[in-house]
C-alpha cells in the first residue's frame, strides 16, 4: 500500500484521535459487565443456561463479522460505528426488562450483531483515515491509546457498577448502560469519513502476483458482494496479508480467552473472595500500560517482537503455576505485553491491506479470533478440569512460545520492525 502524499493539517488527525478515544471508552462504559452473570443467575438461569447464552454469543459475532465488514466497505464505516452501539443498546434493555431466558437470548444475539457491526469497520476507517492524513505510520501508537481508553472505560465501569446498584438495582445499571451505548453512538457521528482518493496518481495494483481480479484502486467504492469478494480474493491470494491476519488471530484469541479466568485463578491463590478484585486490578494496569507502550513497540525488529511473545509467555506461565497472588504482578505484565502485541500485529495487518475491502478483511481477521478464541475455551475447560487453573494458564501459555519461534524465522530476522510489512520503509 501506499501513504498518500497530500498533507492534512494537524487538527484532522486530532479530532479523529479525540472521537477515537470517546467512543472507545463509553463502547466499554458499561456498568452491566461486571454484574450480568449475577443478573442472569437472580433471573433463576441455571449454569448450562447461562454457557448456552455465551455460546449464542459468540455464534452470532462469527457468522455477522465478515457479512458486515463487507456492508461497511459498501456503504459507509461510520454508519456501522453509530449503529453498532445502538444495536447492542437494545440487547441490554432487554436484559434488564423482560429478565427471561428468550429476552436474554435475543440480547445476547443484539450484543454479538453490535460488536460485528464495529469490529473492521472501525480499525479500517481509523487507518484509512490516517493515510489520507499522511499519518498512517502512527496508527499502532493511536489504536494503542485507543486500546486504554476501553480499558479506562471498563474499570470505570467496575468502579461505579456497585454504588449504581446499591442506589437504584439492575434497572438503574441497565439504564446507565443504555446511556452509555447512545452516547458513543452520538461519539460516532463525529467520526470523518472520506472515501475518495485524496490523490489520483495515489492508487497501486493489489501485488498479489497471480490474481488480477483484486480491484486496483484502494479507494474504490464497491458493492456488498464485490466488497466481499475483494476481500475473500486479497486474504487468499497475497501471503503476507494472509499471514499478517492470522497473526492477529493468534495473538488476541489466546490472552483474551484467558481473561475470562482470571477472577478463578485470583480465586485459586488463597485470598479472600473480596480481595479478588484487588488482583483484577493489577491486570487492568498491565493492559493500560501494554497500550500506552505502542510507540515504543513500533521500533521492535522481528526478533524483538518475538523476544516479547516469549516474555509474555515465561511471565504468563510462571506467574500462574506460583499459585499466590504475589504472581499476578507476572500475569498483569504478561497481559500488557500481550496487550502490546496485539496492537503491533493489528498495524501490520493494516499496512498491508492494500486492496478496497480493508474492512472485510480487518473483519477476517476477528472471525479468526473468534472461532480460535472458542478452541481456546475448549482447550482451557479439558485442561483445568484435570490439573486446575494455574496448569491451564500455563498451558496456554505455549502458543505464544511457538509464535515467538516463527517470528525470528520468518523473513530476514532483525531486519524492519515488527509492524512494518515487507519492502515497507518506516
Amino acid at each position: 500500500m501506499t501513504v498518500t502524499a497530500t498533507r492534512v493539517p494537524d487538527h484532522a488527525v486530532r479530532r479523529l484521535t479525540a472521537t477515537l478515544y470517546g467512543y472507545a471508552f463509553l463502547t466499554d462504559l458499561v456498568l452491566l459487565y461486571p454484574l450480568y452473570a449475577l443478573l442472569f443467575a437472580d433471573s433463576g438461569l441455571s449454569v448450562g443456561q447461562i454457557s448456552s447464552l455465551f455460546v449464542i454469543w459468540s455464534t452470532s459475532a462469527i457468522l455477522l463479522e465478515v457479512p458486515s465488514g463487507a456492508w461497511a466497505d459498501a456503504v459507509s464505516r461510520r454508519l456501522l460505528l453509530c449503529l453498532a452501539p445502538l444495536v447492542t443498546a437494545g440487547g441490554y434493555a432487554l436484559w434488564v426488562l423482560l429478565p427471561s431466558y428468550p429476552a436474554l437470548a435475543l440480547g445476547f444475539l443484539l450484543w454479538g450483531a453490535g460488536g460485528a457491526l464495529s469490529s473492521g469497520a472501525l480499525e479500517a476507517l481509523v487507518f484509512t483515515e490516517l493515510d489520507r492524513c499522511g499519518a498512517a505510520g502512527r496508527y499502532a501508537r493511536i489504536t494503542g491509546r485507543a486500546k486504554t481508553a476501553g480499558v479506562l472505560g471498563a474499570l470505570a465501569s467496575s468502579l461505579l457498577a456497585g454504588p449504581v446498584l446499591l442506589a437504584g438495582g439492575y434497572p438503574a445499571v441497565g439504564a446507565a448502560s443504555v446511556l452509555a451505548c447512545l452516547l458513543a453512538a452520538a461519539a460516532a457521528t463525529r467520526f470523518p469519513e472520506h472515501r475518495g482518493r485524496a490523490d489520483p496518481d495515489d492508487a497501486q495494483p493489489v501485488r498479489t502476483g497471480r490474481d488480477d481480479r483484486i480491484p486496483a484502486d484502494p479507494h474504490e467504492d464497491l458493492g456488498w458482494v464485490a466488497s466481499l469478494r475483494a476481500g475473500l480474493a486479497e486474504t487468499r491470494a497475497v501471503p503476507p496479508v494472509r499471514s499478517a491476519l492470522l497473526l492477529v488471530a493468534a495473538v488476541a484469541a489466546v490472552w483474551g480467552a484467558l481473561d475470562e479466568y482470571t477472577p478463578l485463578l485470583a480465586r485459586d491463590t488463597g485470598v479472600d473472595v473480596s480481595a479478588v478484585p484487588f488482583l483484577l486490578l493489577l491486570i487492568w494496569v498491565g493492559m493500560t500500560v501494554g497500550g500506552l507502550l505502542a510507540p515504543a513497540g513500533e521500533r521492535l525488529t522481528n526478533r524483538g517482537y518475538a523476544a516479547l511473545l516469549g516474555v509474555a509467555a515465561l511471565a504468563l506461565a510462571g506467574g500462574a503455576l506460583i499459585n499466590h497472588p504475589a504472581g499476578f504482578v507476572l500475569v498483569a505484565g504478561a497481559f500488557g505485553a500481550c496487550q502490546l502485541a496485539t496492537v503491533l500485529a493489528d498495524a501490520r495487518l493494516q499496512a498491508r491491506i492494500s486492496g478496497p475491502s480493508r474492512a472485510t478483511v480487518t473483519s477476517l481477521a476477528g472471525m479468526a479470533t473468534d472461532v480460535t478464541v472458542i478452541a481456546v475455551y475448549a482447550g482451557y475447560g479439558l485442561v483445568a478440569m484435570a490439573a486446575g487453573n494455574a496448569v491451564a494458564f500455563a498451558a496456554a501459555a505455549s502458543p505464544y512460545l511457538a509464535l515467538a519461534v516463527l517470528s525470528v524465522t520468518a523473513g530476514r530476522p532483525g531486519s524492519r520492525s515488527a509492524g512494518q510489512p515487507p519492502n515497507q520503509p518506516a
